[in-house]
């Protein structure tokens, strides 16, 4: 055998596996464009079944408000794939937005998370949690409606960690004015607000100011229900006041999202 013809055969071979390289590195190069553009399409189609699926629990919420409450809620629906976790029986995290909700003429802002929500409306929420922020105004509108028949009316104003209030207290016949201060708690269905100082406003005469004082911060304290006005099993686990808001924070693992359950109010207990 020639040297020249073990050359051609060497150039020949070398040329052929070069050949087959390419190809291999152009079916892979190929594949993974294929695979991109799948992955691509999914979420593609997962960002519309997404969109189609928000549009539509916006429109289920609408549709079972109750009459008293009116305003928009939008709605985003989180996690990685909605149609992963429709397939396996759950949304991972949705959240509510209401920034002008108006429940019985009240006012309020809605920010509410729930998280592990059943495709089957019959299975409960794994966990709700939110706030409804109040105004000044929303708030002593909750609070006249609370009151009992002919009590005498008590205009909180809101303040940094506190409000204050005017009233009176009888002693010996004579009507004392005075001005309270008092802590915000947050009961499972009511805020309750606190005495925690007073000072007197009008002369007390010859009665010493000072044992007035114990009767105003022994006094109940100002009550106001909240469970009326959200769906029963919601529960009040917290309240931060400042003088723009009140914010009530709110928690739930016993919701359910069928008609009735968001159409039942919660009621308060007596006291």
């Amino acid at each position: 055998m020639d040297r020249d013809g073990a050359l051609d055969r060497d150039t020949r071979t070398g040329r052929g596996a070069a050949t087959r390289r390419r190809r291999g590195l152009s079916g892979f190069i190929l594949a993974t464009i294929v695979v991109l553009g799948l992955v691509a399409a999914f979420f593609i189609a997962d960002a519309g079944v997404r969109n189609y699926a928000e549009n539509r629990a916006k429109s289920e919420i609408a549709a079972h408000l109750p009459d008293s409450v009116t305003g928009d809620v939008s709605v985003s629906i989180g996690g990685l794939s909605v149609i992963a976790q429709y397939l396996m029986g759950s949304f991972d995290r949705v959240t509510l937005v209401a920034p002008a909700l108006t429940v019985n003429g009240v006012p309020a802002s809605v920010h509410l998370v729930a998280t592990d929500v059943p495709v089957d409306q019959a299975k409960k929420v794994g966990d709700v949690r939110g706030t409804v922020d109040l105004d000044q105004a929303a708030l002593n509108t909750l609070l006249a409606a609370a009151l009992p028949q002919g009590a005498p009316a008590a205009n909180l104003v809101l303040g940094d960690g506190t409000v204050q209030y005017e009233g009176n207290v009888s002693v010996f016949g004579l009507n004392i004015g005075y001005q309270a201060t008092a802590t915000p708690t947050a009961a499972a269905d009511s805020l309750l607000f606190t005495p925690s100082g007073a000072q007197i406003t009008t002369g007390a005469g010859s009665i010493d100011a000072t044992a007035i004082l114990p009767l105003v911060l022994g006094q109940q304290p100002i009550r106001v229900c909240v469970a009326e006005y959200l769906p029963e099993g919601v529960n009040l686990a917290g309240v931060d006041v400042t003088p723009g808001r009140a914010r009530i924070t709110l928690e739930s693992s016993t919701l359910m999202l069928t008609a009735q359950s968001l159409t039942t109010l919660g009621t308060c207990s007596a006291g």
